[in-house]
């Protein structure tokens, strides 16, 4: 089968990736699936992994096939798995877990202490086939394309694992800001609008962004070149400050926002990443307000995740490529030339 391989870590995004010829996936233990893949979310992660920026943190034996928002048919299932068949449409949550470790028994299953993440740490979805488990595949509502739902494998569960968090935070009135409204951005600015009564509050540098975020809920928007978001929140929030800030950027120039634009006691969590947290501990001493790192939510929030989708509640932007494409989109995503996600459909 065909599956798109990193050989090599570099930052040459237009040869990331290379087009190889691999034997398919079998089913060699009794709770395995396999999944035709019908769609594969491309993420910024990925141009992370290509350039080595995970190399130190997970073991990434190379030559590994990318890709981890993966969603498809069935086409194998081994002698016990009873969740799914043959043809049935899943989505399939990035990490394989023991469900035997404390953290799976607390069901924390990212934290999984015997875990396999696919297209970071094992063979991974844009190819043909994907090799999965039955812990890690959540079945497709009727009338769902899993091509059009692939990325809520991992940018649709994050985005709402830090939703989540912060509407447990929020009160009706309070002011909640979403920084960037991309891949993962309009998800999680949705699932604010759709899980509470804050006013939301998009700040992106695309023209483009900033109106997808206005027709999907926000109540203000915020040209960061043209305008002084500490400024504009203050005015907004009468000088409060908002209660809870997403930050799907998580560069150094937004994550020093978070004194000067989070409420005393509130939160800015770091969904996006790359950049650094230099800010003087006084600053949040003074304001009591806290850095909340994310990563990618539990299955039960992807099976929640997809009962948002299926009541109309949560949408994605995608545009389609075949595998062939694969480099090209990592170059349109290092440029910003992307609005929603990019989707390759193998």
């Amino acid at each position: 089968m065909r599956a798109a391989r990193l050989h090599e870590y570099t930052d040459d995004m237009e040869a990331g990736l290379s087009i190889d010829e691999v034997d398919a996936p079998a089913v060699t233990d009794s709770d395995d699936v396999i999944v035709e893949v019908e769609g594969a979310g491309w993420c910024q992660t990925d141009n992370h992994i290509i350039e080595g920026m995970w190399e130190p943190y997970v073991p990434q034996p190379l030559p590994m096939t990318l890709g981890h928002e993966n969603a498809g048919t069935v086409v194998a299932v081994g002698d016990e798995v009873q969740l799914v068949s043959e043809g049935d449409k899943v989505v399939c949550h990035p990490v394989q877990t023991c469900g035997t470790c404390r953290p799976c028994r607390q069901g924390e299953t990212m934290y999984c202490e015997n875990d396999a993440f696919n297209g970071l740490t094992t063979d991974g979805g844009f190819a043909d086939q994907l090799h999965t488990s039955e812990r890690s595949v959540v079945p497709l509502p009727d009338g769902i394309d899993p091509a059009d739902i692939a990325p809520h494998a991992d940018a649709g569960i994050t985005a709402y694992h830090a939703a989540k968090k912060a509407v447990r935070e929020l009160d009706p009135g309070d002011a909640a800001v979403v920084v960037g409204v991309g891949g993962l951005g309009h998800i999680g600015l949705q699932c604010l609008d759709a899980m509470s009564a804050a006013d939301i509050v998009a700040v992106d540098i695309k023209a483009s962004a900033r109106d997808l975020a206005s027709d999907l809920g926000a109540h203000y928007t915020i040209d960061p070149t043209s305008e002084d978001v500490a400024d504009e929140i203050e005015g907004i929030t009468d000088g409060v400050g908002a209660a809870q800030v997403l930050d799907f950027v998580g560069a150094d120039e937004t994550t020093a926002l978070a004194p000067e634009v989070v409420a005393a006691g509130g939160d800015h969590h770091i969904i996006g990443y790359g950049g650094h947290i230099h800010e003087p501990a006084q600053a949040l001493v003074n304001g009591e307000f806290a850095y909340q790192g994310n990563i990618v939510g539990r299955y039960a929030e992807l099976q929640e995740l997809v009962a948002l989708v299926e009541r109309g509640a949560v949408e994605l932007e995608t545009t389609r490529y075949d595998l062939e494409a694969i480099n090209d989109v990592a170059v349109k995503l290092e440029h910003r030339e992307i609005d929603g996600r990019a989707v390759i459909t193998p």
